[in-house]
């Protein structure tokens, strides 16, 4: 079929993560994600400790809507102090960093 232009996937060969950046959606995936591994994570602390709802809410100083909402993977508005007062509620400590992303040119600006 000569003369007939083939249209080619803008995406084919890049990564995932560049069809979301490409997107505007990768920051939305990402912290979608992590809310779901840090739900999971309490949650399976939760039960291995046999920490009830209850006396999770008390340990953590909340309410219970506060709590589900924790735990429901796909509520990403959550605050640090909650995350903070969770991972102490099972014996832990919130730790987060920033790691530099292979995808992105690195600032030369540095932060104090």
């Amino acid at each position: 079929m000569e003369g007939r232009k083939v249209k080619r996937n803008k995406h084919e060969g890049s990564s995932f993560d560049d069809f979301l950046k490409d997107e505007g959606i990768y920051e939305d995936v990402e912290a979608t994600a992590i809310k779901k591994v840090i739900a999971v994570m309490l949650a399976e602390a939760m039960k291995s400790q046999k920490i009830s709802k209850v006396a999770m809410v008390k340990r953590i100083g909340t309410s219970r809507s506060q709590l589900d909402r924790l735990l429901d993977p796909d509520n990403a508005s959550v605050t640090l102090v909650t995350l903070t007062k969770a991972a102490a509620a099972i014996g832990k400590r919130l730790k987060i960093a920033f790691e530099d992303d292979p995808g992105q040119r690195r600032s030369t600006a540095k932060i104090a």
